[in-house]
């Protein structure tokens, strides 16, 4: 396990399992939602967030936190170890309340504990229907890779507590 992405819905927790992994394994751990925000909510540009990223997955080793599906493939490619935090909604919703109102390494704002971005909350509810299959369809054609897929914060911690 030298090159790994940690995917899945939008508060199942992906940054704090691969901070987790991180830990244990001492690879160095990058946040798309790092690379591709500004502390303001802008985002940077498309190229720049590609080439940020091009950058990393040259290296020899990384893990990689975040779904961002435009480039999920080219970081298929790239990887050995893929974990994908298949939760249930509630799951994912629960995640999302519970990180508001605290400082995060994964992303360079605070989120507010009163603040309801409606978008977000349309895409993480429609997730299971329209992301998940696609997620599916690509990590059946990356079957060469070692694919871990947790279906419980229970099974991803006991796995961690493992390595």
């Amino acid at each position: 396990m030298k090159k790994v992405i940690v995917i899945g819905c939008p508060g199942s927790g992906k940054s704090t399992f691969s901070i987790e992994l991180q830990k244990r394994t001492g690879l160095p751990l990058y946040h798309l939602d790092m690379i591709n925000w500004h502390p303001d909510r802008t985002t940077v540009q498309k190229e720049e967030f590609i080439e940020r990223l091009s950058s990393i997955i040259q290296k020899e080793e990384w893990i990689i936190d975040g779904n961002y599906g435009s480039t999920m493939e080219t970081r298929l490619k790239k990887c050995d170890t893929v974990f994908f935090l298949d939760f249930p909604l509630e799951v994912c919703l629960a995640g999302l309340e519970g990180r508001k109102g605290k400082i995060r390494q994964d992303i360079p704002w605070v989120e507010k504990t009163d603040e309801v971005d409606l978008d977000f909350l349309d895409f993480v509810r429609n997730y299971n229907t329209i992301s998940r299959p696609k997620v599916l369809d690509l990590l059946e054609k990356y079957f060469d890779k070692k694919i871990y897929i947790f279906q419980n914060r229970r099974d991803a911690e006991e796995f961690l507590k493992k390595q």
